[in-house]
């Protein structure tokens, strides 16, 4: 088999223009035991506004889930236009890990796109049964017509984070982990991600944060914001257990360079104060929110901090409005914006 990048084909950035983002609709209730009822109409949320700036695609189980949420979309006026449903069975909510990685090439002047599948195992088997979402990118290809790489191994969308130039963010914590791909090296797996996402150079930070039930996924810790940009999350506190991992990221990020050997920008986002439910400490991180055409839909966790984040992503995105969105529900499934969302890039107009 021809690999993705002998074929031509790269991955572009969460910040280029989008055509749409998937979604897939909540319905597993364990995993936000005792506060599901909330967690629907933060989704409503997300929907009301993306809906404005670009298609918003939902995998949904049934007839009954789609009228539910048309319900529910209708009720705070979201135009209903570029909602699109799609029969795709899930186990669960966090689209980004299991949703559709798309791929694209220029041939002979046109642009065309691709589906990039990963093995998905919900984060080392914490999590069964995760069949349902195992498929969701092949149906999704076979719906569109689209051609479906197979790697045949376990990646998460929100493990990696590309700039779109060549160079990609990871952490060892996660794709080293032997729940994972136990069998492959840490030169082996960035063979990986070179052939089936056309990168030349593999950034690797460490630990993530403390509650973090992947392992530490890159979109709790760094961001690419445009191809020479990082925004990274710290901590202040040396007492927390954050303190010391996220400042040793920092550090090696401040050494760090791209594709071109030019030194990356850093910026750098708080932490808010710690959150718990049930004793267990949530994976509350600013650097979880999602870019989408006009739009910046960022996790509202702690008013002390909220602010701080929103000025600091605005003034990286000024052609975009950062829009803070309530997260507290949302964190109780250990998961944010990021974590429920997947791009699906639009193919270059000047290609067409």
């Amino acid at each position: 088999m021809q690999t993705p990048a002998a074929l031509g084909y790269s991955v572009p950035p969460e910040f280029a223009p989008h055509r749409g983002t998937w979604l897939s609709w909540p319905h597993k209730q364990a995993s936000w035991p005792g506060r599901f009822e909330p967690v629907p109409d933060v989704f409503v949320e997300l929907v009301r506004h993306l809906a404005p700036h670009e298609e918003v695609h939902i995998n949904v189980l049934d007839d009954a889930m789609e009228a539910d949420i048309r319900r529910r979309l209708g009720r705070v006026g979201v135009p209903l236009a570029p909602v699109f449903f799609h029969r795709n069975p899930t186990n669960d909510a966090w689209c980004r890990d299991h949703g559709p990685c798309f791929v694209q090439r220029i041939v002979d002047g046109r642009a065309e796109e691709a589906i990039v599948d990963w093995g998905y195992n919900a984060w080392g088997g914490k999590y069964p049964p995760f069949d349902a979402d195992d498929v969701v990118p092949t149906r999704i290809g076979a719906e569109f017509g689209l051609r479906v790489f197979h790697p045949g191994i376990v990646m998460e969308g929100g493990s990696i984070d590309p700039n779109g130039r060549g160079t990609l963010l990871t952490t060892e914590s996660c794709l080293l982990h032997p729940n994972r791909n136990p069998s492959l090296s840490k030169e082996q797996i960035e063979g990986y991600l070179r052939d089936f996402l056309g990168v030349r150079k593999i950034l690797w930070l460490g630990d993530g944060i403390e509650g973090d039930d992947t392992d530490g996924h890159v979109d709790d810790l760094t961001r690419f914001v445009d191809p020479v940009t990082v925004v990274t999350v710290v901590e202040d506190d040396p007492h927390d257990r954050n303190f010391e991992p996220l400042r040793e990221n920092l550090d090696r990020l401040r050494t760090m360079t791209d594709q071109d050997g030019r030194p990356l920008r850093v910026v750098t986002l708080p932490m808010p104060r710690p959150m718990y439910q049930d004793d267990q400490r949530l994976p509350a991180s600013y650097a979880n929110f999602y870019i989408a055409n006009g739009v910046v839909l960022l996790p509202a966790y702690d008013p002390a901090t909220d602010g701080i984040a929103r000025e600091t992503l605005q003034s990286l995105f000024p052609t975009r409005r950062v829009v803070p969105i309530n997260s507290v529900d949302l964190v109780w499934g250990l998961g944010s914006f990021h974590c429920v969302t997947q791009q699906w890039p639009a193919l270059p107009e000047n290609s067409r």
